[in-house]
């Protein structure tokens, strides 16, 4: 069933009968309980990991980016920080047994790398677990992407109060080529969207905590004043009710944080998810007739609400670096050994230096890559990154003719991205046509995770990078079909006929990644089944 559109109360000319129902409405109720609410997210949670976990270890290769960041995993379980890699050393993994405390990769000199450490030592957790093989530094990344899918699915049902649009939202999740190759590939990029995900559900639920209580506080001022304009009145006067701890607030700040400690880019989503959980505050202020909710939660509410998060956040980022502090070897670490004194720690000074150096390695890497894309096209998916090729001509690994390929492409589910394009364009106009706050916060994601791209548009950057939103992008898609099928109050004839659209879309998105699947997981295919599956000539 469709999300409804989000109503307002205005206290002054509100019937009483209006007032009365406001604590129903600020406090909707699930559409299930118990198990009921679990079997839809777990039943596409395992369609998930039956396509994340199949054959993992293939190809037995270090696909695009997994030549840097397993065996900086590898070296952050060897010594706290990541040393100068040895010329020949994916040779030597990839002949090894796996196991990765016998192997001799490192020089004696440490190494300069970009990225924070957290992405990096989730890639490790799996290679100590099942050794440094393809397998092993891809695990980790594998299950992350299949409980983000589960996550989703529980996500969206109470974004929507909608077990079946909640239950879609995860499966087209499950089926988009993106998220597959993302989840089979041992880069950083699931590890940071998995954080995010995680977030935007912990900030979910303390707007739902958060209004809960909220209409506790209107059902008591009703039942101890006979007026219900009097008794509203009585709570939204001057800035309106404290809203109490936010231990869920803080929590999303964790999560926050620990994206941050992943991937810079997670800071997008600390501007933005901050504040969309200050205007879900004006909203629910708003809601129960506070005449200034703007004033009232920019005086009382935003100030902490930012400090407390911000500061969680660059908490969480700071102790991520706590193997780069205990290594007195690690790169950069005695940098303000040769600067001039100062009262600031040697070693945080050391450390800010390091991050200068990322930080304008990032904002000037201009040089050509192959698969370098404009995020412009992103929705469009008209440049997607191969992350491994392997053209097979001597009838080896199976290959049925003597003419065969291998190809991991890092490419979304056409149908699913193409029909999101339609998707957001009717989110956008459910935010502003209909205040709908549920589109809002999806279009938030989608923002966090794509706008800011364009700032860098002669930077080199990929489609993948697109990982980050994907979740908010079949969430657009889901609520979409739920409107197709039609609120329960639709006419018998107006939902069998929107069933059968959705029905359909749904099934052309099965089958486009049954037909994709090969050119997402390394599988060995007759070359001209290849070439079938690369529909536009920028795929190749």
């Amino acid at each position: 069933m469709a999300a409804a559109p989000v109503t307002t109360i205005n206290t002054t000319t509100a019937p009483d009968r209006d007032i009365k129902s406001l604590p129903a409405r600020l406090a909707q109720p699930m559409p299930s309980s118990g198990l009921l609410g679990w079997i839809g997210p777990l039943a596409v949670g395992l369609v998930g990991a039956i396509l994340r976990l199949w054959d993992l270890g293939r190809p037995h290769a270090f696909a695009f980016d997994e030549t840097y960041y397993p065996k900086e995993g590898l070296s952050l379980l060897k010594y706290g920080y990541e040393r100068t890699i040895i010329d020949n050393a994916n040779e030597i993994i990839l002949k090894s047994d796996g196991n990765w405390q016998a192997l001799n990769l490192f020089k004696d000199t440490p190494a300069f790398v970009v990225h924070p450490p957290l992405g990096k030592w989730t890639i490790a957790a799996g290679e100590y677990v099942f050794g440094a093989t393809p397998f092993g530094w891809r695990i980790s990344v594998a299950v992350l992407g299949i409980l983000g899918i589960i996550m989703l699915a529980r996500i969206v049902r109470r974004l929507t109060r909608s077990d079946l649009i909640g239950t879609l939202a995860g499966l087209l999740l499950a089926l988009d080529g993106i998220h597959i190759v993302m989840s089979r590939t041992g880069l950083l990029d699931m590890v940071l969207a998995f954080w995010i995900l995680a977030a935007f559900g912990l900030l979910l639920i303390d707007r739902d905590h958060t209004r809960g209580r909220l209409a506790e506080k209107v059902r008591a001022a009703l039942t101890n004043d006979t007026e219900p304009s009097a008794a509203l009145d009585s709570i939204a006067t001057g800035f309106g009710p404290t809203f109490g701890l936010r231990p869920w607030r803080w929590v999303a700040a964790v999560a926050l944080g620990l994206a941050c400690s992943v991937k810079w880019s997670g800071i997008w989503f600390v501007v933005a998810f901050v504040l969309m959980t200050i205007v879900w505050d004006i909203s629910a202020r708003r809601a129960i007739g506070v005449k200034k909710p703007w004033t009232a939660t920019v005086l009382r509410d935003a100030p902490l609400t930012g400090i407390t998060m911000v500061a969680i956040v660059i908490a969480v980022y700071f102790f991520s670096w706590t193997g780069w502090f205990l290594s007195d070897d690690a790169y950069g670490r005695g940098w303000a050994a040769g600067q001039p004194a100062s009262m600031i720690p040697a070693s945080l000074r050391s450390w800010w230096d390091y991050h200068a150096q990322a930080w304008n390695f990032h904002v000037g890497l201009t040089s050509e890559h192959a698969y370098k894309s404009n995020p412009l096209s992103w929705p469009f998916q008209t440049r997607p990154t191969s992350f491994f090729y392997e053209s097979i001509k001597d009838g080896s690994q199976g290959c049925p003719t003597n003419n065969c390929a291998a190809e991991v492409l890092a490419l979304g589910n056409p149908i699913i991205w193409w029909a999101a394009i339609a998707a957001i364009i009717h989110q956008c106009w459910r935010w502003i046509g209909r205040r709908d706050w549920r589109a809002a916060a999806v279009l938030v994601g989608i923002a966090a995770g794509w706008l800011p791209w364009l700032l860098y548009l002669n930077r080199t950057i990929f489609t993948f990078y697109t990982i980050t939103y994907v979740p908010f992008v079949v969430t657009a898609l889901a609520m979409s079909m739920g409107t197709m099928i039609g609120p329960a109050s639709a006419s018998e004839s107006r939902r069998r006929w929107g069933a059968l659209a959705a029905g359909a879309l749904l099934l052309l998105i099965v089958l486009v990644t049954w037909w994709m699947y090969p050119i997402w997981t390394g599988q060995v295919i007759p070359y001209e089944q290849w070439k079938l599956r690369m529909w536009m000539p920028t795929w190749v």
